[in-house]
């Protein structure tokens, strides 16, 4: 008899495998291998805690590498049968990926549930996932995971038998649901695709109208949702929980001495990302492509917060982030030992860490002065447009750009603006006759003809 899995329940057992390699990786990169997996733990309970689950145990221990059978020893899988049948857990959860044939061998031995690290992972994304193209994206991953893990577990409904009115179309009911999960993923791609494209002809609009997109990026829970409500004023859900926010968001933003700007809220990054969920956010993801600065939020009060940077590295790297620029932005000094806000500048003195806390809002003005100087340095100048370009003028009212306007007797306009050089540079280019309004603009306008 196959094992029937269990569809309820939720009192758990975790299992975490410390392997050698893992170790020697450690400590190789620098880090104390212990604290490291201790961190490694927490982090993995808390995600079972947010996926719903009730812990009622635990297994730890050490290998060399991951057993066949069990992916643990044969001891150790015998003392997770008696934890489960002590427990009466209806679950068990591995901190790692397992093989088709482990979970299912697994689930025989202990008649309870078995899920890996990325089977945990998409069962959060599909409670936190609200919107439509949310929806679609958790579907797609975890459509594509099942389609390796089908097992034979509805003999009774197999066609592929003899005799008098039981032969059939020759398939298996495995070879069926192979079928019917590979149709569902080519539709649901279909739609992701009609979403990329709503999403490039609306990056096209806003590149069209010189409005920048900035995007938060960073570990899950460092705050990004708190500093996007802060900036603003959104109203999206903050919570102290991993995976708070799931579905991008995106709102218009004032940045001082810059102009307009679109700023994007994204799904927080983790340690061990499943590839299947980087592969179905791709249409989400794209606004980090896309992005002309991404805000790198960082918790500072947490001591493992340089070894989750270079997770959130990681998967910039995988796709193809790391060309964009970046600022760091310090999250929750408030709870950390240097409670100060404060810029941190480069060599060239452009800003590259702001110290803030979205939390109490300080430093928030820093961050926005920093956003401002790395988007572009802004410039006062006077413009002179004819009763014609009043096309021209509703552009820049719609980036606020305009300090000022006066209308002579023959109805021209003359325009105070306050723009970012490389604009302003741009529109001298093309042929509009800029006054510089002070010094510093002067200064800045006639450096465009010299070296960069």
């Amino acid at each position: 008899m196959l094992f029937e899995r269990p569809t309820t329940g939720e009192r758990a057992i975790l299992v975490h495998v410390d392997f050698d390699a893992d170790r020697q990786a450690r400590r190789r990169n620098g880090s104390d291998a212990d604290a490291q997996e201790h961190a490694d733990v927490d982090e993995f309970a808390d995600l079972a805690r947010a996926a719903g689950a009730e812990l009622v145990g635990w297994i730890r221990t050490r290998r060399e590498r991951p057993a066949p059978r069990y992916f643990l020893g044969k001891g150790k899988a015998e003392e997770l049968l008696e934890q489960v049948l002590a427990t009466e857990a209806q679950l068990v959860i591995f901190d790692h990926d397992l093989s088709p044939a482990q979970e299912r061998n697994l689930e025989k031995l202990l008649s309870a549930r078995v899920l890996s690290r990325t089977g945990l992972i998409l069962d959060i994304f599909a409670q936190r996932a609200r919107t439509h193209e949310g929806k679609l994206q958790v579907e797609l991953a975890q459509l594509e995971h099942m389609s390796t893990r089908l097992v034979r577990g509805w003999s009774h409904l197999d066609r592929q038998k003899g005799g008098i009115g039981l032969r059939g179309a020759g398939e298996t009911q495995l070879e069926l649901d192979q079928r019917m999960i590979g149709g569902r993923i080519k539709a649901i791609g279909a739609r992701l695709e009609a979403v990329r494209r709503r999403r490039a002809q609306s990056r096209r609009a806003r590149q069209r109208n010189d409005v920048p997109l900035i995007a938060l990026v960073g570990y899950t829970n460092t705050g990004k949702s708190t500093l996007f409500n802060a900036m603003a004023s959104a109203g999206v859900l903050a919570a102290d929980q991993l995976f708070a926010t799931l579905d991008p968001t995106l709102r218009r933003v004032e940045i001082p001495g810059f102009g307009r700007a679109v700023i994007a809220d994204t799904v927080g990054f983790v340690r061990r990302l499943p590839h299947d969920l980087v592969a179905a956010f791709k249409a989400t993801l794209e606004e980090v492509v896309e992005a002309d600065l991404l805000l790198h939020v960082l918790d500072a009060s947490d001591p493992e917060m340089a070894d989750k940077a270079a997770e959130v590295q990681a998967v910039l790297a995988e796709i193809d982030a790391l060309d964009v620029p970046q600022l760091e932005i310090m999250n929750k000094i408030d709870a950390s030992a240097d409670p100060l806000p404060a810029v941190t500048r480069d060599d060239a003195g452009r800003p590259r860490q702001v110290r803030v806390s979205a939390l109490t809002g300080a430093g928030l003005e820093l961050a926005a002065d920093a956003i401002g100087a790395v988007l572009g340095e802004a410039v006062r100048v006077r413009a002179v447009l004819g009763p014609e370009q009043g096309r021209l003028r509703a552009r820049f009212y719609s980036r606020g750009w305009v300090e000022a306007e006066v209308t002579d007797e023959c109805g021209n306009l003359e325009l105070a603006l306050c723009l970012p050089l490389e604009r302003a540079r741009r529109l001298a280019a093309d042929g509009l006759d800029l006054a510089p309004m002070d010094a510093r603009a002067q200064g800045l306008l006639a450096a465009q003809d010299g070296p960069p």
